[in-house]
């Protein structure tokens, strides 16, 4: 199965290591990763996509500086996903580059007489389906962030004094 998981770790040396450590040695290949501080600079969220069965997160809540463990795959949540693409471009197919672009709410972000450099937001399908579409154009570069995720609505994946007493212990 698959899942998107969100871990809270404490932000210290070798956590990131450490938690793709843990899954390389139990056979699971993570698909996307993707870590960066919360609002508490102590605290650091990692959100990694990967297949495998639920004691994944089992064995995740027992590593040393992990605070929380969440996974989306059966909750209500957004989730989104960053990529730059470099496009070949000639006299012909700008149009047809602008046109996709628009249709896909992206930008583009540099521009010159060989190439543009596109920006999009959004789901893994609509990546995938941009993708495609610039294909046959001509992409000669991809860079993608990983997905990130976050419940709807009110629900709040935080960092509360017990979680921190907890990593502490």
């Amino acid at each position: 199965m698959r899942h998107t998981i969100s871990i809270l770790v404490e932000n210290e040396f070798g956590v990131l290591a450490r938690v793709a450590g843990m899954f390389s040695g139990r056979g699971f290949n993570i698909e996307s990763l993707s870590v960066a501080e919360t609002m508490d600079p102590t605290v650091s969220r990692i959100t990694l996509v990967t297949r495998g069965d639920d004691q994944v997160l089992e064995q995740l809540n027992k590593l040393i500086s992990v605070i929380r463990v969440i996974d989306f795959t059966d909750t209500a949540h957004v989730e989104r996903e960053l990529v730059l693409l470099k496009v070949a471009v000639d006299e012909r197919s700008r149009g047809e580059v602008v046109n996709i672009v628009d249709v896909f709410r992206g930008k583009i972000i540099d521009v010159s007489r060989r190439s543009y450099v596109i920006e999009v937001t959004g789901t893994e399908d609509k990546i995938d389906a941009l993708i495609e579409l610039l294909k046959p154009i001509g992409i000669k570069e991809i860079v993608r962030t990983g997905k990130v995720a976050m419940f709807r609505g009110t629900r709040l994946l935080t960092v509360d004094a017990k979680d921190k007493e907890r990593a502490a212990s």
